[in-house]
């Protein structure tokens, strides 16, 4: 093996192409609700103990900003991790795994990913 050849290390120098950029996304938005859903399991476990438990979990919910971010952050990541493995199992089935179409629908999943973030962040505050 040739050891001196030219060693690319830095990664901001890199132009990925669009649907490796979605793909990656998708993989961080299946970690984020992978980590996420541990903390919303224990707030519904807490929510259904007693009446005292929902109300304050509720009250938190509502009134404060980082349990609020949290909330959307989760959703976000929950519609675009939706929108990029429908997107996914389309290519499974052997539609858009072409150069031009993959881009199409790579683009097509980070727009559906953005406006439904949108959507939940209106929803939410």
């Amino acid at each position: 093996m040739n050891k001196k050849r030219p060693v690319n290390l830095d990664l901001t120098t890199i132009n990925q192409p669009l649907p490796a950029i979605s793909s990656i996304l998708h993989r961080i938005s299946g970690v984020i609700l992978f980590v996420g859903l541990v903390f919303m399991m224990y707030a519904l476990d807490q929510s259904l103990t007693s009446q005292e438990t929902f109300e304050s979990i509720s009250s938190v919910l509502a009134n404060n900003f980082l349990a609020k971010f949290i909330a959307w952050g989760l959703m976000t990541a929950l519609f675009y991790h939706l929108c990029a493995g429908v997107k996914h199992l389309l290519q499974d089935f052997g539609l858009c795994e072409e150069l031009e179409s993959g881009r199409m629908a790579a683009k097509v999943s980070l727009t559906a990913g953005v406006v439904f973030s949108v959507l939940a962040g209106i929803w939410v505050w």
